[in-house]
């Protein structure tokens, strides 16, 4: 969505009425905005809101609403007790590097649908169960075998499961305990939050292959660090390790690679874990305000929160932080 031109009051107020009816348009149905915003019901809901998934690797893991076969390419797990609300996403195909294959593909759409409409969900971590390896990018044997008819669509199925984990409405958070390259890293960047162990190593590396990043990665990878060292690393199909990639401002969290190979995975965990007592609605709310909003001019962005705000003044969860905070006594939010 395009800002509105400096000075141009006409331009600026259609601009700004298509944000904040785009904006409406996921915080759900039956709800309305307020002031001169208003007259305008919002449309169907957008909103994921619950799921669950989780996997810790070789350490013992509690809480398991299921478990999954071993030949799963994805692992969906739910987790429970105090962990209740994070899902987990674990890529679980050793044999391809991770890759970006059909099936793969197909699991992450599938898994990602089913999240849209959970309303338990509170933030999802998407990590790597095969050690060494977060996603090596697209799966490049099958590609060989696709004829030139094929690649543009399986590319555009790619590019849409990668935007539609961009879309979730619930926190994400990207682990990154090792090789995440080309369609690997774009998957990252479509979260919220990435965290990486020093040993880590990211890259968008499609030139080499005469080709350019498909998934979000010529966008997204200029939003994240800027134009001019986007364009430095695409460019180049630098790979960066985890040190580095902190330096430039790619992941949010570096840490030293644990005995058990999981330490992004870990600290994904514990970062999942500090969002799960606030409010459910106003971490979507805030999540869409932030999104919208960085892609407009300051006024137009500042009508988007007006608009995101007022969706959290109706909630009973609004009423319960503020008799919470009275009665000197956690919150208990039911996302209402």
């Amino acid at each position: 969505m395009a800002a509105a031109a400096p000075g141009a009051l006409g331009a600026l107020q259609v601009s700004r009425a298509r944000l904040v009816a785009a904006c409406s348009a996921r915080l759900g149905p039956g709800l309305r905005l307020s002031g001169s915003l208003a007259g305008r019901q919002i449309g169907p809901a957008i909103w994921a809101q619950g799921w669950a998934p989780s996997a810790r690797g070789p350490t013992p893991s509690r809480g398991y609403s299921s478990e999954v076969k071993t030949e799963d390419e994805l692992r969906v797990r739910h987790l429970e007790d105090e962990n209740r609300g994070i899902v987990v996403l674990g890529i679980n195909r050793a044999y391809g590097r991770n890759s970006l294959s059909k099936n793969l593909i197909k699991m992450l759409s599938k898994a990602v649908d089913a999240l849209k409409s959970d309303k338990k969900v509170r933030t999802v971590i998407i990590r790597s169960e095969v050690p060494g390896i977060f996603c090596a990018g697209a799966d490049l044997k099958e590609r060989a075998k696709m004829n030139s008819n094929e690649v543009g669509p399986f590319v555009s199925k790619i590019r849409a499961v990668i935007n539609d984990i961009a879309n979730l409405p619930v926190p994400t958070i990207a682990a990154i305990d090792g090789l995440a390259l080309g369609g690997g890293l774009e998957l990252a960047l479509a979260c919220d939050i990435r965290v990486a162990a020093s040993s880590a190593k990211m890259g968008l590396v499609e030139t080499k292959l005469a080709i350019i990043p498909g998934g979000g990665g010529t966008q997204r990878l200029p939003r994240a660090i800027g134009m001019s060292l986007a364009k430095e690393l695409i460019f180049s199909a630098r790979v960066l390790d985890g040190q580095e990639a902190k330096a430039v401002g790619l992941i949010s969290h570096v840490l030293e690679q644990n005995q058990e190979g999981d330490a992004a995975y870990r600290k994904a965990l514990d970062l999942a874990r500090e969002f799960l007592p606030q409010g459910p609605v106003a971490m979507r709310v805030a999540k869409l305000a932030i999104n919208q909003g960085m892609e407009v001019d300051l006024v137009t962005g500042l009508a988007i929160e007006e608009a995101c705000y007022a969706q959290t003044i109706p909630t009973k969860d609004r009423l319960e932080g503020l008799l919470a905070f009275k009665e000197k006594r956690p919150p208990r939010y039911k996302g209402e």
